[in-house]
């Protein structure tokens, strides 16, 4: 039977399943284990798939690892002072000394000191490109191919969006706060800002859009389930979600909930969404080489195109914009795969729908692409699958997770979308199965 999906049939290849074991798992591979630094994890921004449009350079780029530092960057709370003293003053103009300003009213201020945490390491991440921001991040453009689609919009991301706090011992534990220290080592939560004292006397508040964090279900395996959005505090406190992005009123505290990043948790910017790994999860993760292996193996196949009957092959990682003519296509209702053609292409369907020659269903005509971004998968099968409509391929799990995901978008809504390029997924599950026709000889 021609139309067996290609994958299915190769992946029985046991001695192709023992050379993939060795390649699979990357826990410092390349590294000699003794001599690599300690990763904590790395956040990988949604909508990427393996690189930004233009390429990775300096603190912008698609994912960024955080390291356990040379020396203890971290913080803690210390001295609180309220109204305008003399001393609530100088911590603020103090260049060496952290502190957050809660201004109450004109005349009420209440500063909060930070002193040197020497168990922590801190990381922040925003839109600044000061050097306090370790990881500059920007808007994300669902399917943008190239920097310039993206700085025509107005950003909604903070310019000192969150820090990350990593416990320098084992186990590691990183946690999230809303809002970043500036180049003047201060935080100002502004009149209009959301804050208020909390019951054991300290102040905490929340940032002007916010800053959401989800925690998957059952880790981030191939059982994962989507969480609850919460929004984080400044202080790291964890809140039910407020009516709009910036409305005035905070949401509940959650009390059984705590700021503790988890291998899958998703971090919302309002305008860019990261994804969390820890350095064990992503050692369970396949590697590119691993994406590589399968995607030679497919081609390997020589799947065809029914139609013209010329062997089809996805391009290799690096070329992942450019469209070759040996490209797989897909007809998005039912999932055949061809190469491309002009079969159907009716012009009162506006040129968007097309019929397919198969089973002649009638939609969307897209070619495929690779998942390059190893970090999102979820499990290390096969590439059967394809999001709809952007027809970026992975696996069936991984497909099956992100299309349950419902990702904050503009002020109040949600909509799960692919996460290697943010297009919002269309039809009844947000992927397809994909049928390969196999060589006719």
């Amino acid at each position: 039977n021609n139309e067996k999906s290609v994958p299915q049939l190769l992946i029985r290849d046991l001695k192709f399943e023992k050379s993939l074991a060795k390649l699979m798992f990357s826990p410092d591979q390349e590294n000699h284990p003794s001599k690599a630094p300690v990763k904590y994890g790395e956040l990988i921004v949604l909508g990427y798939n393996g690189s930004l449009p233009n390429g990775d350079r300096g603190r912008r780029k698609s994912r960024f690892a955080l390291f356990k530092r040379a020396k203890a960057n971290g913080v803690k709370p210390s001295t609180v002072h309220i109204a305008c003293t003399p001393q609530a003053a100088k911590a603020i103009s103090n260049k060496d000394q952290h502190s957050i300003s809660y201004t109450l009213s004109r005349a009420q201020t209440v500063v909060v000191e930070y002193t040197h945490d020497s168990n922590t390491d801190m990381f922040q991440i925003g839109r600044s490109t000061e050097s306090p921001i370790d990881f500059v991040v920007t808007d994300t453009v669902p399917g943008s191919q190239s920097n310039s689609d993206t700085q025509s919009v107005q950003s909604t991301i903070s310019r000192f969006a969150c820090r990350i706090i990593c416990e320098r011992n084992p186990p590691f534990t990183a946690r999230i706060y809303a809002a970043g220290f500036d180049s003047s080592k201060n935080i100002f939560l502004g009149e209009k800002a959301a804050k208020w004292k909390t019951s054991d006397g300290q102040m905490d508040g929340l940032t002007t859009n916010g800053v959401l964090v989800m925690h998957p279900r059952n880790g981030f395996t191939e059982d994962s389930k989507p969480g609850v959005w919460r929004e984080i505090s400044v202080c790291g406190n964890v809140f039910s979600l407020r009516e709009t992005r910036s409305a005035q009123q905070r949401g509940k505290m959650v009390e059984n909930e705590t700021n503790q990043l988890q291998d899958g948790s998703l971090i919302d910017l309002c305008g860019a969404t990261l994804l969390w790994r820890t350095a064990e999860g992503l050692s369970r993760t396949p590697t590119v080489k691993h994406l590589e292996a399968l995607r030679q193996e497919i081609n390997a196949a020589r799947p065809q195109c029914p139609v013209g009957f010329n062997t089809l092959a996805f391009p290799s990682m690096k070329r992942k914009d450019v469209v070759d003519e040996k490209q797989p296509w897909v007809y998005l209702n039912c999932g055949h795969v061809h190469g491309y053609h002009n079969w159907g292409n009716k012009e009162e369907r506006d040129g968007k729908d097309r019929e397919c020659p198969m089973c002649r269903s009638v939609g969307p005509y897209v070619p495929l692409w690779l998942g390059c971004e190893a970090g999102f998968y979820v499990d290390a099968g096969p590439p059967t699958h394809a999001f709809s409509p952007c027809g970026h391929v992975c696996s069936e799990k991984t497909t099956a997770y992100w299309s349950q995901i419902p990702l904050p978008h503009g002020t109040h809504t949600f909509h799960a979308a692919c996460p290697f390029c943010a297009h919002q997924l269309a039809g009844e599950q947000g992927y397809i199965r994909l049928i390969f026709q196999g060589p006719l000889d």
